[in-house]
């Protein structure tokens, strides 16, 4: 198979709960996949489940605030692995902190991963498709990106400035033939954090009340397969015991 012939899926923040998850259920589909985190080493373990079960994967270490790392890093791709169908831009960002104790530094930093990273992907990625004039760009929000919570001053700022960018992207990309959509995953997420940190969140799992990561992944394939007569821009996910 030559380079030209490869189906790539990009996650960009894969961890291992819902990235993870992502990037195992597009190599399942027979895509190529490119995992990113900050450190490659985190990658590892996700890499080889992935190898194990037959997929072909790549993993890179890149900042996604850095736009030489971003545009360096889709242009190996594209000349080395294959070429990019899928972009899932997954970085959380998500801290508690009252608006007292919420530093500048704080502020930007959150900003800088779940806006600016978001922003610099979502570029990246247009790049390289509208040239095919196809591909599929998705965003996941949360809650924050459309209701700001007491203590998440800057998570819902970046989350707001995210899902506004995954609309303006939507309205210009969308005519040329590049899906955009923006997921706003609504509730506890079945991880470790979750786990230890929310036990009591974490026991609604036996009666199917948090997410799972393998659950939305499902969603995310869905929402790449739809025809082009037929595209969602904005989906919300919860578990059926979740009130909002």
């Amino acid at each position: 198979m030559t380079n030209t012939d490869r189906r790539v899926a990009v996650v960009i923040g894969a961890g291992d709960a819902t990235g993870g998850a992502i990037a195992k259920r597009f190599s399942k589909e027979g895509y190529t996949v490119v995992v990113t985190r900050r450190q490659k080493e985190a990658l590892e373990g996700l890499a080889q489940s992935i190898r194990n079960d037959g997929g072909d994967v790549h993993a890179f270490g890149c900042d996604a605030r850095n736009e030489t790392d971003m545009e360096s890093m889709f242009k190996d791709i594209e000349a080395d692995i294959g070429s990019v169908e899928v972009v899932i831009f997954n970085i959380g960002a998500n801290v508690r902190f009252s608006i007292l104790e919420t530093t500048e530094r704080v502020y930007r930093k959150v900003w800088e991963m779940g806006s600016l990273a978001g922003f610099l992907t979502g570029r990246a990625a247009a790049r390289v498709m509208l040239p095919r004039q196809r591909g599929t760009i998705i965003f996941t929000g949360a809650t924050a990106s459309v209701r700001g919570a007491s203590g998440f001053s800057a998570f819902a700022g970046a989350k707001f400035a995210l899902r506004a960018l995954a609309q303006s992207m939507a309205r210009e990309l969308g005519p040329q033939g590049i899906h955009v959509a923006h997921v706003v995953v609504d509730g506890a997420i079945d991880t470790d954090f979750i786990k230890e940190r929310f036990p009591d969140v974490y026991a609604r799992k036996a009666q199917g009340g948090i997410l799972s990561p393998e659950h939305i992944a499902d969603q995310y394939w869905n929402i790449h397969s739809q025809p082009r007569d037929c595209w969602t821009h904005e989906f919300d996910l919860r578990p059926w015991m979740e009130t909002f």
